[in-house]
């Protein structure tokens, strides 16, 4: 079991004395960019087949035809045909792989370096301490041209899982993916979790007051809900000619979540480490301890005397909320204040969220990305 981490445990402590008194907590605001999507940005696979080589003897066998062509192939454009399929039979340093690469949806332009995976085809028995060899990757239709060439070392996504494994920056992109740019106007599209008549009204309520704010504005509105997942937004004349500036404000519109009108509802970003939450999301009394962090919710507060100081309790985090006769539980934001006070690593800040909510203490639902 890893040791309790001091500093992280005497910094609980200590705040715990200070959240009891502490003022409610602003309301959470996000950008537009982090609920919603240009029309234009989607995901984009590129998909290949390729050969990973130097394996200790956990590779395919050398009897499988469909590893032994590809393999014979490369040493003919080498310099060293293979006249004969059977010499390759004892071959089991090799694994045909099926790579895929996952373009982001802003797009991506020449030279760019992604992540790849690869998950074997044939009979091998992991790929550890292989190495992927140049392998093309296409678009997902049929006949589509080469995009980018993956190849590197690889590294196991699972100790367990042998037979899939990543390549860090694997694919340098040769053809250019990017996204049209608008014109007059451009369409926002609600993440799912954040979807609903409100949620849409609210968005587009938002970049028209932050519109309205500057001189460029002259009683317009360029922003309106269209459905529960689309807001149209009508680029100004003046902005046309250069609309990049434009679109930018417009993502980075800030929009307070509460006003969504969305139930409670916690969404952790598991690559990203981020969680936001949408309603008033509460958490009953709990005491959850993970990888040395221990955390204590109390209702109603406890009070720090001069005989007994809350800095003396060194194992516990005591978060509370600031008037227990008018609100049921600790709100959520009061844990992530704390997380970020002291600088708990995300994965950790997940964890946390994820034991409470076993608990049955998360009084929200919990969707994992």
């Amino acid at each position: 079991m890893t040791p309790p981490r001091p500093f992280a445990l005497f910094g609980f402590a200590l705040l715990a004395g200070l959240l009891c008194v502490s003022p409610r907590a602003e309301a959470q605001t996000v950008t537009v960019r982090e609920i919603a999507r240009l029309s234009t940005e989607g995901g984009y696979t590129l998909q290949g087949i390729g050969l990973v080589m130097g394996l200790p003897g956990t590779g395919d066998s050398g009897k499988e035809l469909a590893t032994a062509r590809p393999l014979a192939r490369i040493l003919e454009l080498n310099g060293n045909p293979v006249p004969d399929l059977k010499q390759l039979e004892k071959t089991k340093s090799i694994a045909l792989v099926m790579v895929t690469c996952r373009i982001p949806r802003g797009g991506a332009r020449v030279n760019d370096q992604l992540d790849v995976t690869i998950a074997t085809i044939g009979s091998a028995s992991s790929l550890e301490g292989g190495q992927l060899f140049v392998a093309p990757l296409l678009g997902p239709v049929p006949g589509s041209p080469i995009f980018a060439m993956a190849s590197g070392p690889v590294m196991l996504l699972d100790p367990t899982i042998t037979t899939t494994a990543r390549v860090s920056g694997g694919a340098q992109i040769t053809r250019e993916l990017a996204m049209p740019a608008p014109d007059t106007h451009f369409k926002l599209i609600l993440e799912p979790h954040y979807r609903g008549y409100a949620s849409a009204s609210q968005i587009a309520t938002a970049i028209n007051d932050s519109y309205f704010s500057t001189p460029d504005a002259i009683g317009m509105r360029v922003a309106r809900a269209v459905d529960d997942r689309e807001v149209l937004v009508v680029i100004p004349e003046g902005e046309r000619p250069d609309p990049t500036p434009f679109v930018a404000d417009v993502l980075t519109t800030q929009v307070a979540t509460e006003l969504l009108k969305l139930p409670a509802r916690v969404i952790c970003n598991v690559r990203s480490g981020t969680i936001t939450f949408t309603g008033d999301v509460r958490i009953s009394p709990v005491a959850v301890s993970n990888n040395g962090i221990n955390i204590s919710s109390t209702t109603p507060p406890l009070i720090p005397t001069a005989a007994d100081p809350l800095v003396r309790q060194t194992e516990w985090l005591g978060i509370s909320t600031e008037d227990a006769t008018t609100t049921s539980g600790t709100r959520l934001q009061d844990l992530l204040d704390a997380f970020a006070q002291l600088q708990v690593p995300a994965r950790d800040k997940i964890a946390i969220i994820q034991q409470i909510h076993k608990m049955g203490k998360l009084h929200a639902e919990l969707v994992m990305e």
